[in-house]
């Protein structure tokens, strides 16, 4: 059996197609197909096939759809009714989506690791899976609700195919498929950048250079923007004929998986990673640099002071902010998109679940624009016991000393009003780790002016701080999360068993705290294999507690989040966790806790600000959907088996 939805919507047994119908049994099909095997409410179900405006007989029509789709399938597929809903297991059957699914990981693996040849072959033959646009045939409301999702990982996968054989020195090749994904996606940076670099190398400088000028025109023209960073640097250096040639097939691309900087590249040993060099200003030509580990953002042009400097009207210029750790990986987009906030005046809040790397990408973003805050850069970590105990009072203390105050006043306002008439008129970057809440941060704000703020912390209220960027974190990209264990784990032993290390990402949720804890476990214990670690962490009631190493502990944070929670809503996350579903909408939740639809979704809504959910993009249905971290479930069905075991 063969199930097809990259394009038109259908099955085949033998090479023989199967009677589907018409659009609304194709979208019962598809549907239950993309739920992979989960439950699909009947719910869902009626929306997806009569939006908000289903008839009196829907139930018995969406009954009818299914029989007929158990009919057509024969044995070999089950379509089971499952509570208030669909679910269907398709067994050995093949799946186009599935298998684009498959190669896209295992080629997205084969680049971080420098195969370019072998990643080139299996991008391609994911794209060659799609087959017109996809979904066709099925209702109008299903294809807006699902389609984007599915055309944006054709479009990543476009990108890493055009950087694999950008790197294989297939410029020539590549020019009419990068002119066609531009013609479709003209306000897409990262493919006109790999289209003006395919024809800088084919001799063609000035067509490069009227790709570039074109897309600066529609950004002005539509967005109001300039180009980012990236792209200037490409477009200066195919203006000054400096852009480096292909990288040797067996050395890291040219062109990074990850939204990146476009200019610098050093193309080292097979065994010597890349690096990154960021520019000190948007229009300069970054020197290429050929240290740090795979995937290694560089070190900015600036580096950390070892001590608090003086200016010439001697007034400290402190230097709190820790220096991030030299194998910090990927993230490069939202380091990116932190930066140019801070450069173009705006504070910024970096929010995201427990582990997923906020503190360090702050440290980050601030080493990469110190140059654009010469008279100093403060640092607190809000959670540390010292500053829970002492409060706002405290590190205002500290900030006051570090800029060269003299008698610090006892109350808290007059700490503040000292604290904004001192860092007035100066340009400080101040970055406030691990807030809990905006009532936190507002004493710890400075006198406005130059100064600008980054703020990180789990919970997503933090946002109502006015005038702020928000940048979320999520799960790190395959590429990134197998860059990041290559860093810590060594490249080697990673290359050596890019099957298993895929697999080991993904166990880890790709979340930077359990991928590092996961690689310094391998570091630590050089006779395992990679495929031996994977089989540890593969149990379900063990993985938490193989992903803890000295003081990193993937448990510790979610617990943290989970103890905000009142009793009801600890609950609630207990009982969702336990339904064993991936991801949920309002209908999907108040089916779990036996509550109207409304509650549910404040409920939804709460567990994702705790950083215990991630809200997913609106597909356009009357429900927003939320995903549910596998180790955040973990979690919670460990404190109910203690919970049981304690009663």
């Amino acid at each position: 059996m063969d199930f097809r939805i990259l394009g038109f919507v259908s099955a085949e047994r033998e090479g023989r197609p199967i009677a589907l119908g018409g659009g609304k049994q194709r979208t019962v099909l598809a549907a239950l197909l993309l739920a992979r095997g989960r439950v699909v409410p009947d719910e869902r179900l009626t929306t997806l096939l009569w939006d908000c405006d289903p008839p009196a007989t829907s139930t018995k029509q969406l009954y009818t759809y299914v029989s007929r789709l158990r009919t057509g399938l024969g044995d070999t597929v089950v379509v089971e009714r499952s509570g208030q809903g669909y679910r269907m297991d398709t067994g050995d059957a093949s799946f186009d989506w599935a298998s684009f699914r498959e190669l896209r990981e295992a080629g997205a693996a084969d680049l971080a690791a420098g195969r370019h040849a072998e990643a080139e072959r299996r991008l391609a033959a994911a794209l060659a899976l799609w087959n017109g646009p996809v979904l066709t045939g099925v209702t109008e409301r299903f294809a807006a609700a699902e389609g984007p999702r599915l055309e944006e990982a054709r479009l990543a996968v476009v990108e890493q195919h055009a950087e694999a054989a950008l790197a294989l020195g297939r410029h020539a090749e590549s020019v009419p498929g990068l002119t066609r994904a531009v013609d479709r996606y003209p306000l897409h940076e990262r493919l006109r950048g790999q289209l003006m670099t395919a024809l800088y190398r084919c001799g063609r400088q000035a067509d490069g250079l009227a790709v570039y000028e074109e897309g600066r025109r529609l950004l002005a023209d539509e967005l109001g923007i300039d180009p980012g960073p990236d792209l200037r640097i490409l477009h200066q250096r195919i203006l000054t004929a400096t852009l480096p040639p292909p990288s040797a097939p067996s050395a890291p691309s040219a062109f990074p998986v990850s939204p990146a900087p476009l200019a610098a590249t050093a193309v080292t040993a097979p065994t010597a990673p890349t690096a990154v060099a960021a520019p000190t200003a948007p229009t300069a030509v970054a020197a290429p640099t050929a240290a740090g580990g795979a995937g290694t953002a560089a070190q900015a042009p600036h580096a950390p002071a070892a001590g608090p400097a003086h200016d010439g009207d001697a007034r400290p210029v402190p230097a709190l902010v820790p220096a991030p750790p030299g194998d910090f990986t990927g993230r490069r987009a939202e380091v990116g998109q932190v930066a140019g906030a801070l450069r173009g005046g705006r504070d910024v809040v970096v929010t995201g679940a427990p582990g997923t790397g906020k503190s360090v990408l702050a440290r980050r973003a601030a080493e990469q624009c110190r140059d654009a805050f010469p008279d100093g850069h403060l640092y607190a970590d809000l959670g540390s016991p010292a500053a829970v105990r002492g409060g706002p009072r405290e590190i205002l203390g500290w900030f006051l000393r570090a800029l060269g105050a003299g008698d610090l006043p006892a109350g808290l306002d007059e700490r503040v009003h000292l604290y904004r008439t001192v860092s007035a008129g100066r340009r400080l970057l101040v970055v406030l780790d691990g807030a809990v809440d905006d009532a936190q941060v507002r004493p710890l704000l400075p006198g406005g002016g130059a100064c600008r703020t980054v703020v990180t912390g789990v919970r997503a209220p933090l946002a109502s701080l006015e005038g702020t960027s928000l940048v979320r974190l999520g799960p790190m990209p395959p590429a990134d999360a197998v860059r990041l264990l290559a860093a810590v784990a060594g490249r080697p032993r990673i290359v050596a068993e890019p099957q298993a290390t895929v697999r080991l990402a993904e166990l880890c949720d790709r979340n930077p705290l359990a991928l590092r804890i996961a690689a310094a476990r391998l570091a630590a214990r050089p006779q395992w294999s990679v495929a031996r670690l994977v089989a540890r962490l593969q149990p379900e009631e063990r993985r938490l507690a193989e992903l803890r190493l000295g003081s990193l502990d993937v448990a510790v944070g979610l617990s943290a989040a989970r103890d905000t929670l009142s009793p009801s809503l600890a609950a609630a996350f207990t009982a969702l966790a336990a339904s064993g579903a991936g991801r949920l909408t309002a209908a999907d939740a108040a089916l779990v806790l036996g509550t109207g639809a409304d509650d549910a979704e404040d409920a939804l809504g709460q567990l994702a600000d705790a950083g215990l959910l991630e809200a997913e993009d609106a597909d356009g249905g009357d429900w927003p959907s939320y995903r549910l971290p596998p180790l955040a479930r973990l979690l919670a069905r460990r404190s109910h088996g203690h919970t049981l075991a304690a009663a």
